[in-house]
């Protein structure tokens, strides 16, 4: 579904919880899945990439390079995980539990790729294409190993939290309880 889609069905959603209808809140709430995947962080994340082989004997002349990558994380949850089971409430009172959230892009735009720095010996070839996407490749690697060090998924699970409690209490619910699957089960007194 396109983000254009997303955006039109998280607004009609919007628009039907706050419309008084038949429809209990309980399933408005659990209406929240036809939106799919609800991204609540962007970060941008810069890895610089660099490469030589001079250690090669068998060709004379040094060849480096340098590139700088700019990537887009989206992190959110999978709303379409949700079941009824996972929605329980009682007059004013909801419990959800809601899916981990998720990377759920990890994006190198080509314009925010840039060479920052290139020698090639006089008797060496250039890095070819198909060597820079190695790199690029590697880059994505290495950003996806380093995004439990970045924080994005207690961000994400920290802005869906606020973004579904600011929805339920637009349905009239005053007592929230929004748990993780990934997360121990809390007790409400």
């Amino acid at each position: 579904m396109s983000k254009f889609g997303q955006y039109l069905n998280g607004l009609l959603l919007l628009l039907l919880a706050g419309c008084s209808s038949s429809i209990p809140r309980e399933e408005k709430v659990l209406a929240i899945k036809e939106m799919g995947a609800l991204a609540t962080t962007q970060y941008t994340v810069t890895k610089i990439v660099k490469a030589s082989d001079n250690q090669t004997w068998y060709k004379i002349g040094d060849r480096k390079i340098l590139l700088s990558v700019e990537a887009n994380l989206k992190a959110g949850i999978d709303l379409t995980q949700l079941s009824e089971e996972d929605i329980t409430s009682s007059g004013n009172s909801i419990q959800i539990k809601l899916p981990p959230p998720k990377i759920l892009s990890l994006q190198l735009p080509p314009e925010k790729i840039r060479l920052e720095y290139e020698e090639v010996g006089l008797l060496r070839s250039e890095f070819s294409q198909e060597e820079r996407t190695a790199l690029l490749a590697q880059a994505e690697k290495q950003i996806e190993a380093a995004i439990p060090e970045t924080g994005i998924l207690e961000t994400a699970r920290s802005h869906t939290r606020d973004w579904i409690t600011r929805f339920c209490q637009q349905l009239g619910y005053t007592e929230i309880n929004i748990e993780f699957a990934d997360q121990p089960t809390s007790i409400l007194r």
